[in-house]
């Protein structure tokens, strides 16, 4: 037990505190407590409730000297007084005096300047397991050393009040920076945990200099390394689950003045569809020690990936070491080549383009991809999606902040970034086809290894981006999405539609320069009879 842990934050549990656990006895617990059961391939399963993804209106800031004039406050940064904080947090710590208590010690942060230790106290074991497999472990020397930062407390079990308590809902995520606590509620949705501690580093980093990224990583045999941003349902994690390649993290990472460092120590990837023979690396991590989020089992506990009858969101956790080519450093060097993925549902998207800095700041900023019918309520039709930095709710900072980050990076290491479009060709959602995974991979193969460095390029004529003429092992048609359209002006007309809703959105952007503003599409120019 972590005395001076539960006391530095006024735990006084009747019950056992159970600190740093193997994985094999969290899932023992976690078994006994009925948390959850194993499927047939020892993945432990468990089912978080009513919420299921993350809970954006109930996460918020508490405003402070250290937030107030940094915090670019907005409807994902929502603020909270400290009194408000305090007696939510007097409330669960009630709560949980009564509770077992399982203590996961660690830390964020590969490049040790960097690092930031951490400890995530859990009401659950489950969530501890999930919390051990996903951030970095220490060795047991560094255990010797290690000093929590912050701590991330998650009591899902603990309903808030919410009129009562002056917040949104049940649930609730607070971030207290002076106090250096997360205080977690009503929600069993791990991922509250690990983003939570993201949107940490994406708040403490800039200030020391550093690009902190919502991106994947991996890095080639001669070293290369390349990072790849996207929102969910854009491919990030499979694309960067490379054979040919080392992974060195799925999702979130720094860009400091020596290379490219991963925060976490695991993944946690989307297993909706899932395909074995697509997707083998992550299929084959999900075993003994993985944690599986409401994923649906059959009779005899295989999991069935394409049931969604609790959510699309359903989520499989697991160390990094449960890829077999990963970097288990978890460090690289500076980025050759730098990829945005989207899933253009709207099918007029080039399905590969090469940016200028400005391009690449631009869409950075906009963090494009579409909402699909059917994966909402009431969405009926593709919906254009528009998320600052591709992970708008774990950027605490103004957008331009990290843009300004990602051109000075770009400059300084010569850095290439190409738009990956993986989404529709041939027409939008319920036309065209998804574009074949094994061209994006046969596109993304020729980034990686300099063959578009030299390639020939044509603008596109709304989008402004380069579009390459030819790809080994892509067929060419294809390259220039309005060729794959049976109608191309009615491909004008919805690329138009896009490049619009582009526009419109930039226009909130008050803090960038004109030639960053001005890096966008032209669709007005091209208003479509």
């Amino acid at each position: 037990m972590n005395t001076d842990l539960m006391e530095s934050l006024k735990i006084k549990t009747t019950e056992k505190v159970y600190t740093n656990l193997k994985p094999c006895e969290l899932v023992e617990f976690a078994i006994k407590k009925n948390e959850g059961k194993l499927d047939a391939n020892g993945a432990f399963v468990v089912e978080t409730g009513k919420y299921t993804g993350r809970s954006p209106k109930d996460r918020f800031i508490v405003k402070q000297e250290s937030t107030k004039s940094l915090v670019n406050w907005n409807d994902t940064n929502l603020s909270i007084e400290e009194e408000g904080f305090n007696k939510l947090y007097n409330k669960v710590l009630n709560y949980l005096n009564s509770k077992d208590l399982f203590v996961f010690d660690g830390y964020v942060g590969a490049d040790k300047e960097y690092k930031m230790d951490i400890s995530v106290v859990c009401e659950y074991a489950s969530q501890a397991l999930f919390a051990t497999q996903l951030f970095r472990r220490p060795t047991k020397d560094e255990l010797k050393e290690h000093k929590t930062e912050f701590t991330v407390i998650a009591a899902p079990g603990f309903k808030a009040d919410a009129k009562e308590d002056g917040i949104n809902s049940e649930a609730f995520v607070l971030i207290n920076f002076e106090k250096k606590i997360v205080l977690i509620g009503g929600t069993q949705y791990s991922g509250e945990i690990k983003k939570s501690i993201f949107s940490i580093m994406n708040f403490l980093l800039p200030q020391k200099g550093v690009f902190p990224m919502h991106c994947s990583a991996n890095i080639g045999k001669d070293g290369d390394t390349a990072v790849f941003f996207g929102l969910s349902g854009t491919g990030k994690t499979t694309l960067s689950a490379d054979p040919d390649r080392n992974l060195i993290g799925d999702d979130e990472h720094g860009w400091s003045d020596k290379g490219v460092f991963n925060f976490e120590g695991g993944c946690y990837a989307k297993t909706i569809r899932l395909d074995k023979e697509k997707e083998s690396q992550i299929f084959n991590a999900l075993k003994f020690g993985a944690v599986l989020e409401n994923v649906i089992l059959d009779e005899n506990r295989v999991p069935n990936f394409d049931d969604d009858r609790l959510t699309e969101n359903t989520r499989g956790a697991y160390p990094v070491e449960y890829i077999e080519n990963a970097e288990l450093s978890g460090v690289g060097q500076n980025p050759n080549t730098v990829i945005f993925l989207t899933a253009d549902a709207f099918g007029v998207i080039p399905p590969i383009s090469k940016l200028t800095k400005e391009e690449a700041m631009y869409h950075f900023m906009s963090g494009y991809t579409s909402k699909l019918a059917g994966t909402e309520r009431g969405i009926t039709s593709p919906k254009a999606t528009f998320s600052a930095c591709f992970g708008e709710p774990f950027m605490l900072m103004n957008p331009a902040v990290y843009a300004k980050l990602l051109g000075e990076k770009i400059v300084k290491h010569n850095t290439e970034v190409y738009l990956v479009n993986t989404g529709w060709s041939g027409g939008e959602y319920g036309v065209g086809k998804r574009m074949d995974l094994k061209y994006t991979r046969a596109m993304v193969k020729a980034a990686l290894n300099g063959e578009l460095r030299n390639a020939e390029y044509e603008e596109h004529e709304i989008f402004k981006v380069l579009v390459p003429q030819s790809i080994k092992d892509v067929p060419s048609e294809i390259l220039n999405p309005k060729n794959t359209w049976s109608d191309g002006n009615k491909y004008d007309e919805k690329a138009i539609e896009l490049a619009n809703k582009f526009n419109e959105n930039f226009k909130k952007f008050k803090e960038v320069s004109e030639d960053i503003a001005s890096a966008g599409p032209k669709a007005k120019v091209l208003s479509y009879n």
